[in-house]
């Protein structure tokens, strides 16, 4: 059917003529959410040659709770979609990260000089539109300022969406990448309702931040173990303070206020900041699926499939989902163009089976390095061990930021020759500058 064909639902009149209509779109795949998991699955499915049909009820630009920063994956996968950094206002590249460990040690973790970048920050509200503009010169149709009230999957195969401007949209695949709550899986009923995530995080934007903010920050606070807290800088002195705690009993979420206001006015984050910093914004808090590996990724028989937040592929170490979002993405692309219209039971095996092999590897490295710093014995006992030698004090920061696969000795099926040495994302690019 042609997309701006239009079905006639006839109903018995006087005159026997049709009473409503309700238009209709077509695609050969449609996209729910238009994040970077949804950007990326159309980006890859229209450069494939398929029809994709992208629907989010946000319009972009928009801010989207986030701490802003880009790991070394991130990135590799946005040099890959074509992203032009200096389509995004905000970014900012960055050279190393400075942690702190409950002890009040500090030790600086240089990033590979280059080529490339191994880490960035950028405000989500520059990063999405950018990436969504990437869809669309990809030749995906993007429709904003509209959500999805109904789905089903119809007995022909296709998906059917019934979007908030009374039109129809059926695709023979749907991916699902409308964040935690989904309303796809919702409408679907597949998994269990309920579900809260399992970290919780708050940010908070400032300005006329002092010298010391203008480099990365994460503090490990004994409070917060096993997650943590964070300073990343922005362009003009501006910086995205946050931390992220595992939902947990002994810290329930709605304690976040105080704690917000005691970790600010610890003296160590205060000296960071500096005395004129401000805020700039209100405090904005959200929470983090990090189930990856229990949650299901596909519904309807292989014909609807979950990515980013909505397959809840959060970083479980980290609590990071951008790098996840954007990988999970092209991967449910890449299985539904593998499969083709007349095999869903194919796509979503060949979804889950790229799924385990990469992201579920990681996630399980990443549990136990949580397990670890769970408590502050392991929280201070790790610092001493990687800056003992030079290949800790020159590879913890390429591993933290997942560089190369956190779990890459456990997974043989990954290994090539001078992985650990590969440049960084948008080496081709023009030099930049450091922060």
């Amino acid at each position: 059917m042609s997309h701006n064909a239009t079905v006639v639902r006839a109903e018995a009149s006087g005159l026997g003529a049709p009473r409503r209509a309700t238009p209709e779109r077509s695609a050969d795949v449609a996209v729910v959410g238009a994040g970077p998991a949804g950007a990326a699955a159309a980006i890859h499915l229209a450069r494939c040659g398929r029809k994709v049909v992208v629907v989010d009820r946000a319009r972009f630009p928009r801010d989207k709770c986030c701490g802003d920063g880009l790991t070394s994956l991130a990135l590799r996968h946005l040099d890959h979609l074509g992203l032009d950094p200096a389509a995004v206002a905000s970014w900012t590249p960055l050279d190393g990260v400075r942690i702190r460990i409950p002890a009040g040690v500090e030790h600086r973790f240089e990033l590979p000089a280059g080529p490339g970048i191994y880490a960035a920050v950028a405000r989500r509200m520059d990063l999405d539109a950018a990436v969504v503009e990437l869809a669309r010169i990809a030749g995906a149709e993007v429709i904003e300022g509209t959500a999805v009230n109904a789905a089903e999957v119809l007995p022909d195969g296709r998906v059917q969406l019934g979007l908030s401007d009374g039109s129809v949209l059926s695709a023979w695949y749907a991916v699902g990448a409308d964040g935690m709550w989904s309303p796809l899986r919702k409408l679907l009923g597949a998994g269990p309702a309920g579900y809260l995530g399992d970290w919780h995080a708050a940010r908070q934007y400032f300005r006329r931040t002092g010298c010391e903010a203008r480099q990365m920050w994460v503090w490990f606070e004994g409070d917060m173990l096993p997650g943590y807290a964070w300073s990343f800088p922005l362009p003009g002195g501006a910086v995205n303070v946050g931390f992220g705690i595992h939902r947990r009993a002994e810290v329930p979420t709605g304690s976040m206020k105080a704690l917000w206001a005691d970790f600010l006015s610890r003296p160590h984050v205060a000296r960071v900041l500096g005395p004129y910093a401000e805020a700039d914004g209100p405090l904005k808090a959200w929470p983090i699926p990090t189930r990856i590996g229990t949650s299901p990724l596909v519904a309807g028989g292989g014909r609807v499939l979950f990515v980013g937040d909505a397959a809840r592929a959060g970083d479980t170490m980290t609590g990071e989902g951008i790098a996840q979002a954007l990988e999970t993405g092209q991967l449910a692309a890449a299985a539904i163009v593998s499969a083709g219209a007349g095999a869903p039971a194919v796509a979503g095996r060949r979804y889950r089976l790229t799924v385990a092999g990469g992201l579920l590897a990681d996630d399980l490295l990443a549990r136990g390095f949580s397990r670890v710093m769970a408590h502050a014995k392991g929280a201070n006992g790790w610092l001493p061990i990687a800056i003992k030698t030079a290949f800790g004090r020159r590879e913890f920061a390429p591993w933290m930021f997942e560089h190369y696969p956190r779990a890459l000795p456990a997974t043989p099926y990954r290994w090539r020759r001078g992985i650990l040495a590969e440049p960084g994302a948008f080496a081709a690019s023009a030099s930049r500058p450091l922060h």
